[in-house]
C-alpha cells in the first residue's frame, strides 16, 4: 500500500506542523549543507578554511555554499584588497539554527552516553 504524497513527495496525511518539520529537514538535509552551518556558527571564514575543516571537495564545497546563499543561511563577501579573499558567514536566518545545533549535540552527548552505558552492561 503506498502512502499518498504531495508533489514534494511529503505524506499528504501529515499535520501541517509535522509537514513543516520535515521539510525543514529535507531543504538543510544535506551532510555537507550541515556541516558547513554548523563550522560558520563561531565566525566567518574563507573557503579554503571551510575546506579543511569540513573536508568537502572544491567542487562539493562551491556548490553547498551556493545552495546556502540561494536559501540566505550564509552569505559571501569579497574582499578584493591583495591578496583577494572570499568570506562566508551566517545570515541572521543561519544563525538561528545554532540552538538547535546545541539542541541536538545535548542530546547526541546523553544518548551517546547512554548507548555506551548499554553496550559495556553486563546482562
Amino acid at each position: 500500500m503506498s502512502v499518498p504524497t504531495d508533489d514534494s513527495g511529503v505524506d499528504e496525511t501529515l499535520s501541517e506542523e509535522e509537514r513543516r518539520v520535515v521539510d525543514s529537514i529535507s531543504n538543510l538535509g544535506s551532510q555537507w549543507r550541515l556541516l558547513v552551518l554548523y563550522d560558520l556558527q563561531n565566525s566567518e571564514k574563507r573557503f579554503n578554511e571551510l575546506k579543511r575543516s569540513t573536508g568537502a571537495s572544491s567542487r562539493t564545497l562551491s556548490r553547498v555554499l551556493d545552495d546556502l546563499q540561494e536559501m540566505g543561511h550564509v552569505e559571501r563577501r569579497l574582499e578584493e584588497d591583495a591578496p583577494v579573499a572570499t568570506y562566508y558567514s551566517l545570515t541572521a536566518k543561519g544563525a538561528s539554527l545554532c540552538p538547535v545545533f546545541d539542541e541536538l549535540e545535548k542530546w547526541s552527548k546523553k544518548w551517546e552516553a547512554d548507548s555506551a552505558a548499554d553496550v559495556n552492561s553486563p546482562e
